[in-house]
């Protein structure tokens, strides 16, 4: 009997399995969805829920843990950036399971794992400053480099 055994085998070895779910959640944090199989995606549920409560609480022994699961840390920062404005009213439900259909080739169940919350928007224009932190005048900026090639003339 089977009783009280949680979590799914999916057919693999302990170290594939854990090898291959923590590939999945660095790319699902990474890219903020994944496509997958039903049952890997809910199987997934509960690492990414994990990791952003982690992150949620957001002290060195968290930001340890999660990097002992995920091994990129750009990805690590980023989660622990952005999780705890992302998430901050929620407790719990970080992701969001949208089954697609059936594949094509194994006529598998597919679907999307993503995450919830509204992604923060990332500022696209720059500003340009000089060194002492202030805006530079565009009108500097073009007479900059006449500057520059009479000195170098001299």
């Amino acid at each position: 009997m089977r009783h009280r055994k949680s979590g799914v085998k999916l057919n693999r070895s302990s170290s594939h399995r854990k090898a291959m779910f923590r590939n999945m959640v660095t790319s699902l944090f990474k890219h903020d969805r994944i496509k997958t199989t039903d049952v890997k995606a809910k199987a997934l549920r509960s690492w990414a829920d994990h990791l952003v409560t982690l992150a949620k609480r957001g002290d060195l022994h968290a930001r340890r843990q999660a990097l002992a699961i995920i091994r990129e840390k750009d990805v690590v920062h980023k989660l622990f950036e952005q999780a705890p404005t992302r998430f901050a009213g929620v407790s719990g439900g970080y992701t969001r399971i949208v089954k697609l259909g059936f594949r094509p080739g194994d006529a598998a169940p597919i679907s999307i794992i993503e995450l919830t919350g509204e992604a923060p928007v990332v500022e696209a224009a720059v500003k340009d400053k000089d060194k002492s932190g202030k805006e530079k005048d565009q009108s500097e900026k073009k007479d900059q480099p006449a500057a520059d090639a009479a000195a170098d003339k001299e």
